[in-house]
């Protein structure tokens, strides 16, 4: 099913959101995203796009700390893949009590039919099976076609011929990052720009790959992370045990890619084990979606070498029945 997933993923981006309750849908400044795991990857992804967007993405209970006036001007918009996300639909409902401008994506459960009951503005999602974080995709056309912006949902449709042309190339770069991450802790380091990208990879290795992985972002970890892999004999057999995956980004402040290239230096310097992502493209949804497809690929093989299941969660799904 995974497999399959992954070498489908860029059909996602013909898909046409169909806005119900669409007269009620107005102009906004400001956009709240409600959403957990990977019902809310996309909106990291649209900031990289466009810097100037304001979206905030909320990964919890209730809603995030704004002014009265903030929110007469805000969007929320509650994201889950399955509807049935308990955090997000408490943020839905509260934004609800509070009166404020609210509209949801779902392919089903039950934020769908609150959605539809309170009359605000949904978008449903095909049912095709697949896991929230393979997805994203249909969130971030959905998150498009809610936010007005018509240039982005364009920019991404053209997206399904260009994947599916590097798509083999992809599947083989995967594959071969995960022989060499075998026996491995991956660390991804990216901009910070490109955080969500990193953030990406980090979970695709959890869920999919079912193995830790961290994430961090440069120059930020060159104050602090770094130094705990200054490895001296009593630690070195700490730090063995990570693969440092460096994702490269031409269009990265030069400093900050500068910074890039003297940290790998210094971690082989110190035997630490490195490998390095280019990301390629002609726009930012191209080398975003290029390099995500990618730790897809990464994280399906990685599954593979280790026997896990690739498709399923269990361990979500056991918490889920213990709080219930």
């Amino acid at each position: 099913m995974m497999y399959d997933a992954i070498k489908n993923f860029p059909a996602q981006f013909s898909f046409v959101p169909e806005i119900e309750n669409k007269e009620r849908l107005g102009v906004y400044e400001r956009f709240v995203v409600l959403g957990m795991g990977g019902s809310n990857l996309a909106p990291g992804l649209l900031k990289i796009w466009k810097p100037e967007l304001d979206v905030v993405s909320h990964r919890d209970y209730g809603l995030p700390h704004l002014s009265d006036g903030a929110w007469a001007r805000t969007l929320v918009i509650a994201s889950s893949y399955s509807g049935n996300t308990e955090e997000t639909i408490d943020g839905f409902e509260e934004a609800g009590r509070r009166g404020l401008a609210r509209a949801a994506l779902a392919v089903g459960g039950r934020l769908r039919d609150l959605a539809r009951a309170a009359g605000a503005p949904f978008i449903q999602f095909p049912d095709t099976g697949i896991q929230p974080r393979s997805a994203i995709g249909l969130s971030i056309r959905g998150l498009l076609a809610l936010m007005r912006e018509d240039a982005g949902l364009i920019e991404t449709q053209n997206l399904v011929e260009y994947l599916s042309v590097g798509m083999g190339g992809y599947e083989k770069q995967g594959k071969a990052l995960a022989e060499k991450m075998k026996g491995c802790v991956p660390v991804i380091y990216a901009s910070r720009r490109n955080r969500a990208i990193a953030y990406n990879w980090k979970i695709k290795f959890n869920e999919t790959g079912k193995i830790p992985a961290f994430c961090n972002v440069i120059p930020e970890l060159n104050h602090n992370e770094m130094t705990g892999f200054d490895a001296v004999d009593a630690t070195r057999a700490l730090s063995q045990k990570f693969l440092f995956i460096f994702l490269r980004d031409g269009v990265d402040l030069a400093k900050v890619q500068k910074r890039v290239a003297i940290t790998e230096e210094l971690y082989r310097a110190r035997g630490l084990r490195t490998a390095a992502v280019e990301m390629i493209g002609a726009t930012p949804f191209e080398k975003m979606f290029a390099s995500t497809t990618i730790a897809d690929w990464t994280a399906y093989y990685t599954s593979q070498i280790y026997g896990t299941e690739a498709d399923e969660v269990p361990m979500v799904e056991e918490f889920k029945k213990r709080i219930a």
